[in-house]
């Protein structure tokens, strides 16, 4: 399977964000999207996954058969989308009940992003970094190929960040693939950059 974007254009508020923007997204492949802040980073995951509407061009998954592209996508965005109640095992296997293709237990996933310990807490508690890894725990607990990651990155300390790359390599080694936006290294040796804008 592949992603395949093709001379997609978005506008927002009015405003035309970008243009004539194409590319393909390849299983075992990793993009690195770039560019200054309000440059239509955040946008283009957006229209990838389907959120927002293209003002022209496509995005479609090559060789999905009669699978959604809705079913093959793990999004996480710059929010972390948990529900500040809820325990951080309880967030994931709410997300693994919605998701489907369920994979790693909740207990299991938070154990790989090093948080076992706070399987019971209620994540409103927990720290921004703490939050962003059980956010980020949601990739282990459903199998979907296609990563779209919005500063995936953002709030973690060093050692987090290259744990996060680990997930990101196994993922691409086991045949996924992840468009990440972000502003600094992902730690994947092999991932292309896509700029957005000057």
């Amino acid at each position: 399977m592949a992603l395949a974007v093709e001379n997609l254009a978005c506008r927002r508020g009015g405003r035309l964000i970008f243009e004539g923007l194409s590319f393909r997204l390849a299983q075992g492949e990793a993009i690195a999207l770039t560019g200054r802040n309000g440059a239509g980073k955040s946008s283009l995951i957006a229209l990838v996954c389907g959120r927002l509407r293209p003002e022209a061009g496509s995005v479609r998954i090559e060789g999905a058969g009669d699978t959604p592209a809705p079913e093959l996508i793990h999004l996480i965005g710059h929010r972390d989308g948990l529900k500040s109640a809820l325990g951080a095992a309880g967030n994931l296997a709410f997300a693994q009940a919605v998701l489907g293709e369920p994979a790693l237990s909740a207990a299991a996933a938070l154990d790989m992003v090093g948080l076992p310990h706070v399987a019971d807490v209620p994540v409103g508690y927990l720290s921004a970094g703490q939050r962003r890894r059980v956010a980020l725990a949601r990739l282990l607990v459903s199998r979907r190929p296609f990563w779209l990651l919005d500063e995936p990155m953002a709030a973690l300390d060093f050692a987090a960040q290259a744990m996060v790359a680990g997930l990101m390599q196994a993922h691409l080694d086991a045949g996924g693939a992840v468009l990440a936006a972000t502003h600094g290294p992902l730690g994947l040796a092999g991932a292309r950059e896509l700029r957005i804008g000057p």
